[in-house]
């Protein structure tokens, strides 16, 4: 075999390999011992979303509103960071809290760089943008970076989310930011 077939399959082998490589570890996810280790922080039943296993990137929910904002679904459990041209600058999943705001358009009212929870939980970059039955609704993240079992017995308004998705929103969802929520 001339030396130039062997390198371009040298090549070719080495990139499937490194592809594989990276869809195994992608599809892996957080390690689930890690996260169990951890304290627990609040979320609702089912709190663990499933990762989405589209061959796009899952778009913006139609009835969304236009401009930049920020845009949660109930239904998807997902965030979506609209810039002013209507593209989605980055999606990601949450564990919502107990009390889920009700649908339609509000604005980031305030924010608080860290705090701790109502469930006992360190948490950072929290962004108030609801409130309902008295309980402050805002996006969130546990410092510690564990993702939330179901509070038991607790009403708790946080929309909790990895730590990298919680420094995104954070830097993305000023005060007067619109926030839509939808199904």
């Amino acid at each position: 075999m001339p030396a130039s077939k062997v390198w371009v399959t040298g090549l070719t082998v080495g990139a499937t390999a490194a592809v594989a490589v990276l869809a195994v570890q992608a599809d892996k996810g957080p390690h689930p011992t890690a996260a169990a280790a951890r304290p627990s922080a609040s979320a609702s039943a089912g709190a663990s979303p499933a990762p989405t296993k589209s061959a796009g990137p899952v778009a913006v929910p139609d009835g969304s509103g236009t401009g930049a904002r920020i845009v949660y679904s109930l239904g998807q459990k997902r965030v979506w960071l609209v810039d002013a041209s209507d593209a989605a600058r980055r999606t990601f999943t949450v564990w919502p809290g107990t009390v889920s705001p009700d649908l339609g358009s509000y604005t980031v009212s305030s924010r608080n760089e860290a705090t701790t929870g109502s469930d006992g939980v360190e948490i950072e970059n929290i962004v108030y943008f609801a409130a309902k039955s008295g309980i402050s609704i805002a996006f969130s993240n546990a410092v510690d970076g564990s993702s939330p079992p179901p509070a038991e017995g607790k009403q708790t308004g946080g929309v909790r989310m990895r730590a990298a998705d919680g420094a995104a929103l954070w830097t993305f969802g000023e005060t007067g930011t619109t926030v839509v929520v939808v199904k």
